[in-house]
Order: structure tokens, then C-alpha cells, then sequence
């Protein structure tokens, strides 16, 4: 069943972060200072809505991360009951889909919770000061349609942060497979 993006409030800080990196050591929210505009996506290596878009989504974010994006991948998923999701088969996605940034494990699912993502995927797009701007889908495509996999949604919201300006609403939300919680941890 598909599961929308709890839409959190525009403005709402970055939540911080040290989770493991499927290449080895550890990443955090301050690994990440400086810069014009940060996105956070939470994805899944297993999930059809993520696979349609994934080739998207590691050429958008090359694209976007020479003019100052900077970008974190998280999986949250319970990779007992999901193991596609485990960081063997997040490397291999990876690499299949282009993506250049820092993929991070969330065991614990707290980093989740803290961003109050729903689903994969589940994008969160940070000004300079850390502060939600656009959280929202990639685009139209999903995976029942042929709608082209652009990022025209998120490009048009990258493009106003980097320009320091706001992004009207509405936002569309992101659809997606919902997170897999472990057993007692959904959100309350």
C-alpha cells in the first residue's frame, strides 16, 4: 500500500544525525555545514516507487551538487524483515543508480522519526540554515504511469533555494512504500 509524506511544516530545523555509511565510518547533519541547500531522502533499495525513479535521482543530485546541493541517502527500513534493504544491496544500488553522496543505515530508526518520514522515497530539502524549504515528490512518475522520471518537482524547488528565495506551496507529496518499521516502533 502506498503512503504519502506527512508534509512536516515548512521552516522545521534540520534534525541531527551520526548514522554509519554503507562505505564505512560515520556521516552527520554537520558534515554537511556550509553549504547553499542540503537535501535529505529517505529510500529503500527494494521498493518499486524508488526503483522507478533511483537513475533520477543519482542524475538530478550530480547535476545539482556543483551548484552547492549537497546530499545524504537514509535507509531505514527493518532489514530483518526486509533484507534487500541490508547494506550489501544498498551498495549494489548505489552503484546502479549513480548516486554520489553518502548512503546512511538507520538502524535505530530514530533519525526517521526525527524527520517524520512516511515512505520510500521521502525528500527534505534544507536552505542554508538548515531549515525545511520543500519536502515533496521527484516528480509524477511513479511505477503504474509514463510520466518521465525528470525530478521536475524537486528541480524546480532546488532552484529557488540555491537562488535564496522560498517555495510556494502547495507541495505535492511524496508516494511511496512506507517505511519498514520494526515491530513496536512505528510513530506514535
Amino acid at each position: 500500500m502506498a503512503i504519502e509524506s506527512f508534509m512536516v511544516p515548512l521552516g522545521t530545523p534540520a534534525p541531527d544525525f551520526a548514522l554509519p555509511s554503507i562505505e564505512g565510518g560515520t556521516v552527520t547533519l554537520a558534515d554537511f555545514a556550509g553549504g547553499p541547500a542540503l537535501l535529505v531522502v529517505f529510500l529503500s533499495n527494494h521498493c518499486p516507487y524508488v526503483r522507478r525513479i533511483e537513475d533520477g535521482i543519482g542524475a538530478v543530485t550530480a547535476e545539482y551538487r556543483d551548484k552547492g546541493l549537497a546530499t545524504v541517502a537514509i535507509c531505514s527500513n527493518d532489514v530483518d524483515r526486509y533484507p534487500d534493504d541490508g547494506v550489501d544491496h544498498l551498495r549494489e544500488q548505489a552503484k546502479r543508480a549513480g548516486f554520489t553522496f553518502p548512503y546512511l543505515v538507520d538502524e535505530s530508526q530514530d533519525v526517521a522519526k526525527a524527520y517524520r518520514a512516511a515512505c520510500t522515497p521521502d525528500f527534505f530539502l534544507y536552505d542554508a540554515d538548515r531549515r525545511l524549504a520543500y519536502r515533496g515528490e521527484f516528480d509524477a512518475a511513479r511505477p503504474k504511469n509514463d510520466a518521465p522520471v525528470n525530478g521536475a518537482s524537486l528541480r524546480a524547488a532546488i532552484d529557488r533555494v540555491l537562488a535564496g528565495e522560498a517555495v510556494p506551496e502547495p507541495h505535492t507529496p511524496s508516494l511511496g512504500c512506507g517505511i519498514k518499521w520494526k515491530p513496536g516502533n512505528e510513530p506514535a
